[in-house]
């Protein structure tokens, strides 16, 4: 079985995907560490292009370790941290705009999602890597609340963020390659002023009733 959650920055797509895959038993795909890796790739070797270095790079994303943390390996070098840096972020988000980036990584997603039940979030998932996914769910909470959740885990100032995120939704819904937007099927939810675990609970809610098998999902409901 496949969820695929989509939705804006801050709108708490990584968080919930973690534990929601952690409740379900199921792998989770942070697709944006992807981007995020081929970033960091341009920079250490700015020399090849972006979708050279794409199609090039191996990718992986092991088992998560027993305190539910997500290391990502690239080319067998741990990531993890690297990846998370603001200007890696803000390089990353500027590739996805890369038609021929998004198309060598799209390659890679769908390998992945072909075997097991996974839980993937990024803001195309349901619209192009996985159309077929059993269930969409587009996450989204209003700018302000988005932008506070971001500053709290990058440690930055609200106003700041806010001003960023502006400039970030508007690249994301309006690039020529898989802008962001809701799939006809997908359920929104709007996540301002829930807490994780409500979130987690209706989605695993939805996904035992697409069809997740009981002994995984239905437990924890």
């Amino acid at each position: 079985m496949l969820v695929a959650i989509d939705g804006p920055a801050g709108a708490g797509k990584s968080t919930v995907a973690r534990a929601l895959a952690a409740r379900l038993g199921f792998s989770y795909l942070d697709s944006g560490a992807m981007y995020r890796c081929v970033a960091l790739l341009a920079d250490r070797a700015p020399a090849g292009s972006p979708a050279q270095l794409a199609r090039a790079a191996l990718i992986e994303l092991p088992a998560r370790e027993p305190d539910g943390a997500q290391r990502v390996l690239l080319d067998g070098q741990d990531v993890s941290a690297a990846i998370r840096t603001p200007e890696i972020s803000a390089d990353a988000s500027r590739l996805a705009a890369d038609g021929d980036v998004r198309e060598a990584l799209v390659v890679k997603q769908r390998e992945l999602l072909a075997r097991g039940d996974w839980v993937a979030e990024g803001r195309d998932i349901g619209t192009v890597v996985a159309p077929h996914a059993q269930l969409k769910v587009f996450l989204t909470a209003s700018p302000r609340e988005r932008a506070r959740r971001r500053a709290r885990d990058l440690g930055a100032e609200p106003a700041e963020v806010l001003a960023e995120q502006a400039v970030r939704d508007e690249r994301d819904a309006t690039r020529a390659h898989s802008p962001l937007r809701r799939a006809p099927d997908a359920i929104e939810l709007d996540t301002t002023g829930l807490r994780e675990e409500e979130v987690v609970a209706r989605i695993a809610a939805l996904a035992r009733a697409a069809g997740a098998p009981l002994g995984r999902a239905g437990a924890n409901v």
